[in-house]
């Protein structure tokens, strides 16, 4: 069984950071991308940004050059670091990975989500 764990998420003004993980355990085989979504109230979950297992990155255009994603692949580990957060990214934020159990094909997984909530 694979688990995903998120944490980091919280309260900050507007202008301020957060550094959200994940952590991936379990019986796994191979990790080909992780990265992260977000869904704020009323709105359908998006992609924020996702790093591959050679670590190319590719980020949505509404937080390019202010979210930094990153990874460990020593303990299947993908970080988010943002910066310069506005109201517009509060939202509940997903950890999605797709890797392969061993004995099994490749899917995704998700984590439980963490708030990330930007106000004054």
């Amino acid at each position: 069984q694979v688990q995903l764990v998120e944490s980091g998420g919280g309260l900050v003004q507007p202008g301020g950071s957060l550094k959200l993980s994940c952590a991936a355990s379990g019986s796994i085989f191979r990790i080909y991308y992780m990265g992260w979504y977000r869904q704020a109230p009323g709105k359908q979950r998006e992609w924020v940004a996702h790093i591959t297992s050679d670590g190319s990155t590719n980020y949505a255009d509404s937080v390019k050059g202010r979210f930094t994603i990153s990874r460990a692949n020593a303990n299947n580990t993908v970080y988010l670091q943002m910066n310069s957060l506005k109201p517009e990214d509060t939202a509940v934020y997903y950890c999605n990975a797709r890797l392969q159990v061993v004995l099994h094909n490749a899917r995704d997984y998700w984590g439980q989500g963490t708030q990330v909530t930007v106000s004054s």
